[in-house]
């Protein structure tokens, strides 16, 4: 029996629009079990809306890898217990496709490294900055090269703890990102930059009064705050009541704040409060950084 678990991620953590991102301790896990007629079980948290034939997106990342290698696939049988809320801005299909590849690399004797895995993920997700974390785990960035993507681990175990407060409503990455323009004016592409740059010095250098400068955005947070009531005022909310920092997750609705690791907050409350007052429900939870990325292991 093979058992792996995929973090979600939160993307962009601000300025790093596609391609910094978080590993958080929430997870998927895939089950398998070797020879056993196909069956696809669900299980956990978020069952709804997702396929238990072979149109769900983790068997079809699977079979698309062992064809890749030209491996013949085989009769399994399939557990998906998702914990990640999907459509909410915390990696869910990067966690399916990462998830996916590591099991089916897994049954076919581990062919491709990791680096090799992020490449076939990144293709398949389109963009690296949920599958980099989700693989790796810690605080990640994903360069962009001629021979790939070039995963960085700029901090394994920061020092803090993510609020992710999630609204009790979906949003399509498709339509989260059809909402930006196609073009970005030269202050703005100059504004991201430099506060990517010190978003990185800040997790680098545990410097995380940094963060609440180093997370501002101007490429895509306030262009998608039409399509989230209350973001801008949920965010701000979270820095008055003692975050270092606070952003959009990936493209929302869910928003991340990052607080001390060691004392109780008033963060998650008030962020729920805002969303609230705004006429959205939500739930907050506070999550440690995951450490390991994907990991797997063979039991039975």
């Amino acid at each position: 029996m093979f058992r792996i678990k995929i973090p979600a991620t939160s993307a962009n953590l601000g300025p790093g629009f596609d391609c910094m991102g978080m590993a958080l301790q929430l997870y998927n896990t895939i089950t398998i079990e070797k020879n056993r007629p196909f069956r696809i079980s669900l299980a956990g948290s978020y069952r709804d809306g997702i396929p238990a034939d072979e149109s769900n997106l983790v068997w079809r990342t699977m079979c698309h890898f062992w064809d890749l290698i030209h491996y013949p696939t085989p009769t399994l049988d399939l557990t998906f217990e998702n914990c990640i809320p999907p459509a909410r801005g915390l990696g869910s299909s990067s966690a399916a496709i990462v998830g996916g590849l590591v099991a089916a690399n897994l049954i076919a004797g581990s062919p491709y490294t990791k680096l090799e895995l992020l490449q076939v993920a990144d293709a398949l997700e389109g963009h690296p900055d949920n599958v980099t974390p989700a693989l790796y785990g810690g605080v990640t960035l994903s360069v962009p090269t001629e021979r790939g993507v070039l995963p960085r681990i700029l901090v394994q175990s920061p020092n803090l703890k993510a609020v992710v407060t999630i609204p009790d409503t979906h949003l399509n990455t498709k339509r989260a990102r059809g909402i930006l323009p196609p073009e970005v004016h030269r202050k703005d592409a100059v504004f991201n930059i430099s506060h990517a740059s010190l978003l990185t010095e800040a997790f680098i250098r545990e410097e995380y009064s940094l963060l609440r400068e180093g997370m501002r955005d101007t490429l895509h947070q306030n262009q998608r705050a039409s399509l989230i009531p209350g973001l801008l005022e949920t965010l701000e909310a979270a820095l008055q009541t003692g975050a270092y920092g606070a952003a959009l997750s990936g493209s929302g609705p869910t928003l991340l704040a990052l607080i001390p690791n060691s004392s109780e907050s008033d963060v998650p409350q008030s962020m729920v409060t805002t969303l609230k007052n705004h006429g959205i429900n939500a739930q907050s939870m506070v999550l440690e950084i995951d450490v390991n990325g994907a990991s797997s292991s063979i039991t039975g």
